[in-house]
């Protein structure tokens, strides 16, 4: 298992960026619970991304911070993007725990994947591929991740397809019906340790 703190930083002296959820409602879940916060007009930070807190050549690292928060039915996530071939990613978990989920097929679903990691584990985000990260926990889930720094993400297309092929809720998987040929979730072992060699994320 990796040393964490060797891939931690001292965010105090960092602005982020903060994902609120006026930024993602065409993502949420339960509608009944995205309208009673329009009603109230509450606006929750949903997570925070410390971009480019080093660079090794061509690539950026950041890390990404998600406190727990239950929106209604839906555990609190990020927004989700794809990733157009040749731009791997990997994640190193620094405290917590969650659940990534993969996708890859923008209409017809080709493959869909879970991995549940913890702290020191990794996650390897495949080329070609849709990602969403989720916090089930009581826990915050603070993560690292090694990118491409030019990386071309697609967010458009997870928006108007209103998220990712499932949501994971308190029901448990609830598909979206969005999508075409929507397989049976499969869960996948993460990494336990990160590889010495970055270069295939070049």
């Amino acid at each position: 298992m990796n040393n964490t703190e060797n891939y931690d930083f001292d965010l105090k002296n960092y602005t982020p960026n903060v994902r609120y959820l006026n930024d993602m409602p065409e993502v949420i879940f339960d509608n009944d619970w995205l309208e009673e916060q329009k009603q109230k007009n509450n606006n929750p930070a949903l997570y925070y991304m410390y971009r480019e807190l080093k660079k090794d050549g061509d690539l950026r690292y950041d890390i990404t911070v998600i406190p727990p928060l239950l929106m209604g039915k839906e555990y609190t996530k990020t927004l989700g993007h794809f990733h157009q071939k040749k731009s791997n990613e990997i994640y190193i978990i620094l405290e917590g725990e969650g659940l990534f989920i993969f996708q890859k097929g923008k209409d017809e679903v080709e493959d869909f994947y879970a991995v549940r990691g913890k702290k020191g584990d990794c996650v390897l985000v495949p080329e070609d591929y849709a990602h969403v990260t989720i916090n089930d926990s009581n826990e915050t889930l603070k993560m690292a991740n090694w990118v491409k720094d030019k990386s071309d993400f697609d967010y458009p297309t997870v928006k108007n397809k209103k998220g990712l092929c499932y949501y994971f809720t308190t029901d448990g998987w609830i598909k979206n019906t969005e999508y075409k040929n929507i397989p049976k979730v499969v869960f996948k072992e993460p990494l336990k340790s990160m590889p010495d060699n970055l270069d295939f994320l070049k």
